[in-house]
């Protein structure tokens, strides 16, 4: 893929393509000038198109609005993960950043400014993607297959950002690059059925045209397409469909788990083993290259090692909780059974997971080598301890920037979509068909033997402490193997796995459980937590609605 610099030169251009019926002027001997500064169907050629899709991927840099904006940006929808029971907001004060603590409350309202930035995140980068599909098409000078594959990454790009759309919005508009005016497009032309139908449809076509592998780092190849299809029908409970393209990765021979769960967090290992869908990121230039979408969440870090982070985005006490484990190494899938005292300092007695340690802050145990404390923490009085880790390696890796802005800017990519995750996808699609539980028990031990060979006090930098922590993750057997405890097993999995990525609020929307769970969460929680107490969520808070000033905007467009 092109540099940064070519992405900013692109996005000029970008404009130029789809501003051209602006170019005319009164002067008839104009009329029979190409338009300067426009690609024309003869123009385009393979460094034009990799110019424009350049410019498309861009978008999933998330910093082209502002610094708030990022937060809802389409990468990690970890603002709309602080709905579930996985996370708080964080920062400062309760009111700090309001408009997320509704978000936190259930209470989401037109005017949230999430819904607007995420809105126009997301059509700002469908746009891209249109654009640059129309002049690949178009183009006189491109082959017939590399047409195909062009087109290909360009409808996977597209089809993640309206998939997007789909799980956040009842309604929205969609349009294609055929469309010549997106701004007459109702947000009622199309059901949200006929919309599914869509995104299917561009993936399928996306997996059977692309190439298995693309030379430059963070093109998308055929699996991606394959992976971000088994999420939309999981998604849309089409288990079959599920199955059959998280089985396409699997098999392509491509992918595999990390021997450490710690490499998650390790720029050096960018582009490797778990790398599905990938953003590239680089601290070595242009402060536009950062993650501003995770690293503005950094913890404070005593001494300000990554210098005085915001510290949103916290786990909560019930996701860690979940980490433990019982005598046999197993989550307790019944929370009936599990027990009464939380897992939060490291004097905790019983068994523990030790991805809890990989993916959170916890008091009086290691961060990349060095003690976190209370220090580290920006608000104990109303949040909880437990900053994210995942986006941040060691402050003493080459790789980060310290003390500029975000806190902990790192050239470490942001994996939308990990092998596990396929792995985890392609299970639960087994399950919810009840066919080939055995098999769907391997894929989730794939995972779990992971968590186990992690727990290394050799492997560099220090994350977990096995002389103060009672480390112990075991594989599931067959006894008792049966779907409705293969279907908890899965869940569970998902959560521990993949926890602090920005997947738990979707899947309990997918699974029917949002409102059941997160309403218990609320009830449990505000003990700890007394701003809970305010927390409510129904049915018809599930999936947001038009936000007020695009709705203003669009006249009766979107009513």
């Amino acid at each position: 893929m092109k540099t940064i610099y070519n992405i900013i030169k692109t996005s000029v251009l970008t404009m130029a393509v789809a501003a051209g019926g602006f170019c005319l002027t009164s002067c008839e001997d104009m009329l029979d000038t190409k338009p300067q500064g426009v690609f024309t169907n003869e123009q385009i050629g393979d460094d034009e198109a990799s110019d424009l899709m350049t410019s498309a991927y861009a978008t999933l840099l998330c910093h082209y609005f502002g610094n708030n904006e990022s937060f809802a940006g389409p990468i990690n929808n970890w603002v709309f993960d602080i709905r579930s029971d996985d996370a708080q907001k964080g920062g400062g004060e309760i009111g700090y950043e309001v408009y997320m603590h509704e978000f936190s409350l259930g209470n989401v309202q037109s005017d949230n400014p999430i819904l607007d930035f995420k809105w126009r995140n997301n059509y700002f980068s469908i746009s891209r993607c249109n654009t640059a599909i129309k002049a690949i098409l178009g183009s006189q000078n491109l082959s017939e297959e590399t047409r195909k594959a062009y087109v290909a990454e360009m409808k996977t790009l597209r089809a993640y950002y309206y998939f997007d759309m789909y799980r956040i919005f009842k309604k929205f508009p969609y349009f294609d690059e055929t469309v010549a005016d997106p701004s007459t497009v109702s947000a009622s032309e199309y059901t949200r059925e006929q919309i599914m139908t869509f995104i299917k449809t561009d993936l399928a076509e996306a997996y059977e045209n692309n190439v298995a592998a693309q030379s430059d780092p963070g093109r998308f190849n055929k699996y991606v397409a394959a992976a971000i299809l088994a999420r939309v029908a999981l998604f849309d409970h089409d288990y079959a469909t599920a199955e059959k393209y998280a089985d396409a990765v699997i098999k392509s021979g491509q992918y595999n788990l990390y021997p450490n769960f710690l490499d998650i967090s390790k720029p050096e290992m960018n582009n490797s083993y778990e790398s599905v869908m990938a953003v590239q990121f680089s601290s070595a230039n242009s402060p536009d290259q950062y993650n501003f979408n995770n690293c503005l969440n950094c913890t404070v870090s005593e001494g300000d090692v990554y210098g005085n982070g915001d510290d949103f985005y916290l786990g909560s006490q019930d996701l860690v909780n979940a980490f433990r484990t019982d005598a046999s190494g197993l989550p307790y899938l019944d929370a009936a059974n599990a027990p009464a005292t939380n897992l939060d300092h490291a004097d905790y007695a019983g068994n523990v997971d030790p991805r809890v340690d990989f993916t959170f802050g916890r008091i009086g145990m290691p961060w990349r080598g060095l003690q976190y404390n209370e220090n580290w923490c920006r608000n104990l009085q109303n949040y909880s301890q437990f900053s994210g880790k995942k986006p941040y390696p060691s402050p003493s890796s080459p790789y980060v920037q310290v003390g500029i802005v975000p806190w902990g800017a790192s050239s470490l990519n942001y994996i939308i979509i990990r092998y596990a995750d396929v792995l985890l996808m392609k299970a639960e699609a087994l399950i919810e068909q009840n066919k080939d539980l055995n098999e769907a028990r391997d894929l989730i031990n794939q995972v779990r033997a992971k968590a186990a060979r992690s727990v290394d006090p050799s492997y560099a930098p220090v994350d977990c402490n096995p002389m103060v922590a009672n480390y112990l993750v075991r594989e599931y057997s067959a006894q008792g193997w049966n779907q409705d405890y293969a279907r908890k097993a899965v869940r569970m999995e998902r959560r521990l796995e993949l926890a602090m990525e920005g997947h738990r609020w979707f899947d309990l929307v997918r699974w029917g459980e949002a409102v059941s769970t997160v309403n218990a969460y609320y009830a449990k929680e505000q003990a700890l937590y007394p701003y809970l107490s305010n927390g409510h969520l129904s049915e018809s808070d599930i999936y947001c609605p038009v936000p007020l000033e695009q709705a203003d905007n669009a006249g009766d467009l979107y009513k």
